[in-house]
C-alpha cells in the first residue's frame, strides 16, 4: 500500500513543477505574481526564463527518475530537490513578498518533498 503512495506523491510533485516551469515560460508575470514576489514591468525577463528553465528541468529529471531508477534513488532526487523551494522561501521573505506566500507556498512544498522522499526511502 506505501509504494502507491510513495509514488504517487512524488508524480504529482514532479508534474506540478513541471507546470510551474512551462507557466514561467509561457505567462512569467502571472507566475511571478503567483511565486510570492511580483516581477517589475520593466524588469530584465531573464531571470523569469531562468526560473521557468529551472522548474521544467527539475519536473522532467523527476519523471525520468520515477520511470526508470529506483526507488532510493527518487528519494535522494526529492531529498536534494527540497533546496530550490527551501531557498524560494527565504527569497521571497528577503524580497518583500509575504509571509503567508513564503511558508503557505514555499515551506509547505518543502515539507511535502521531504515527506515524499522519506516515502520512497522507505520502499
Amino acid at each position: 500500500m506505501l509504494t502507491p503512495i510513495a509514488y504517487g506523491l512524488a508524480t504529482v510533485l514532479a508534474l506540478l513543477v513541471l507546470f510551474i516551469g512551462a507557466r514561467f515560460l509561457l505567462s512569467p508575470h502571472p507566475a511571478a505574481a503567483g511565486y510570492g514576489v511580483p516581477a517589475k514591468p520593466d524588469g530584465d525577463a531573464a531571470y523569469l526564463t531562468i526560473k521557468g528553465v529551472r522548474d521544467l528541468t527539475f519536473g522532467v529529471l523527476g519523471l525520468a527518475l520515477i520511470a526508470f531508477a529506483e526507488a532510493h534513488a527518487v528519494g535522494w532526487y526529492m531529498l536534494v530537490v527540497a533546496i530550490a523551494p527551501l531557498g524560494d522561501t527565504l527569497i521571497v521573505l528577503r524580497h518583500g513578498g509575504t509571509k503567508a506566500a513564503a511558508f503557505g507556498i514555499h515551506f509547505a512544498t518543502a515539507v511535502l518533498v521531504l515527506v515524499s522522499a522519506a516515502l520512497m526511502f522507505a520502499l
